[in-house]
């Protein structure tokens, strides 16, 4: 079943959204991301996006205390993305019980260590593509390459990693709608599974993700916490309700 993953943002402890990743273009929405991991869990999530933003742009993850409260107050499965770029990194969230984990910018400059760490962590590692106009971006969306992000993502097929997470960070966190030209070419593109993110504003961008071909999820956050959607409302359509 297609499944809307919740997303929690840690920056300085709290729970915030950044507009387009902009790391001074913050609003906060809880002090203790903690609560909110537990909201969306009460309201029916099945599943739980945490981002290190801290971790994403100083390069090794800083909330992981944070983390592991959350995994373990939670029953649902947690994946987490930001700054992982060590294979200790790796270890040490595989071992508080992190189900996946998102890794981008090592496999874009270090393409070794990543089969080190799908290798350490088979199936449990996402491949993230963060994309701007087509191309691959780096060290918290702040570098963008010029790796076409289809390409980059047919590299690694070939290892067990679990699928994809493919942000279109010009979208993210604007509520302007998803690219779903740009999803859609790109969940074609590949074999493995693709969840979505960025842009998404309303029950419409979802069940449109929904209906394109090997995209099993999306993620949302500002749209969650601006209350653009009725999280509960959309889950029960999603699983057949309405």
């Amino acid at each position: 079943m297609f499944e809307l993953i919740p997303a929690v943002d840690i920056k300085d402890g709290k729970c915030v959204r950044l507009y387009r990743g902009k790391a001074d273009a913050v609003v906060e929405y809880f002090d203790n991301p903690v609560d909110a991991a537990l909201l969306w869990e009460d309201k029916g999530a099945t599943r739980l996006h945490v981002v290190d933003l801290d971790g994403a742009f100083r390069g090794i993850p800083a909330n992981i205390g944070i983390v592991e409260n959350i995994v373990k107050k939670l029953s649902i499965p947690v994946q987490f993305g930001g700054g992982v770029r060590t294979l200790s990194a790796v270890e040490a969230l595989r071992d508080i019980g992190v189900d996946r984990i998102i890794v981008g910018t090592v496999a874009v400059e270090n393409p070794d260590l990543f089969t080190r760490m799908v290798e350490i962590f088979p199936g449990g590692i996402v491949l993230g593509v963060d994309a701007k106009d087509g191309f691959m971006t780096t060290r918290g969306w702040v570098e963008k390459t010029n790796l076409k992000a289809v390409d980059f993502a047919r590299k690694y097929e070939n290892l067990p990693i679990w699928g994809f997470v493919y942000t279109d960070i010009a979208r993210d966190g604007t509520l302007e709608g998803p690219n779903f030209e740009e999803v859609s070419n790109f969940a074609e593109s590949v074999g493995k599974p693709v969840i979505a993110s960025g842009g998404i504003a309303s029950e419409e961008d979802i069940f449109r993700l929904s209906g394109i071909p090997n995209v099993s999820g999306a993620i949302t956050g500002k749209a969650l916490y601006e209350g653009t959607i009725d999280f509960e409302a959309v889950i029960k359509k999603l699983k057949g309700g309405l």
